[in-house]
């Protein structure tokens, strides 16, 4: 049994922002792997869209990002769900737009959804897709860019991809589905050898 989340925040405010593009990719895979008899169901018992696909389960939870983790334990305790076969996939705004990196356990690296998988599922050893939205920049001077401030950042995952970004984005999900389909079919290093 395999649970792949997508990380976002719930609500048509948030719908297009740069924290939102875990739930970006696994509508994707979801319109790639699913005919039109099946789509996502409303689970209100676990506050989650969830689409179960033989022992493929796909989550999108509704609990905004910094309660992802609470969502993710009611899957894991419902279908009993090893926490290394969880797969999350979400922003990460220290990789370039458009870098995917795959990886198995480690820290949160201030990313709130994964701070709260680990500390409820009680272990980091489940697996990231993390997704490159970059870090933004400030514009202080004509000539002269810098990174956002921490405090900036918050205001920035929830902004919008702009109009120049959106072929980036596009070919982000795309890849990054084609990687899950890969980890799937061919194993989680043939994915990480392929797109990290």
């Amino acid at each position: 049994m395999n649970l792949i989340v997508g990380l976002g925040n719930p609500g048509e405010k948030y719908q297009s922002t740069r924290h939102n593009i875990g739930f970006m990719v696994v509508d994707k895979v979801l319109k790639d792997i699913a005919n039109v008899e099946k789509t996502w169901e409303l689970r209100k018992d676990l506050n989650t869209y969830l689409f179960k696909n033989g022992d493929l389960i796909f989550a999108k939870p509704q609990a905004f990002m910094n309660n992802s983790g609470v969502v993710v334990k009611r899957i894991v305790n419902l279908y009993k769900v090893p926490v290394e076969q969880i797969w999350v996939i979400h922003d990460d705004i220290d990789l370039p737009l458009g870098k995917i990196r795959i990886r198995t356990g480690g820290g949160s690296a201030g990313h709130h959804g994964i701070e709260s998988i680990i500390r409820e599922v009680g272990g980091d050893t489940f697996i990231r897709f993390r997704l490159g939205v970059g870090r933004g920049n400030v514009e202080e001077k004509a000539s002269s860019k810098q990174n956002l401030h921490r405090h900036g950042v918050e205001k920035y995952v929830v902004s919008p991809f702009t109009t120049h970004e959106e072929g980036e984005v596009r070919k982000l999900i795309k890849h990054t589905a084609k990687a899950i389909a890969i980890a799937l079919h061919k194993g989680i290093d043939k994915a990480m050898n392929q797109y990290n």
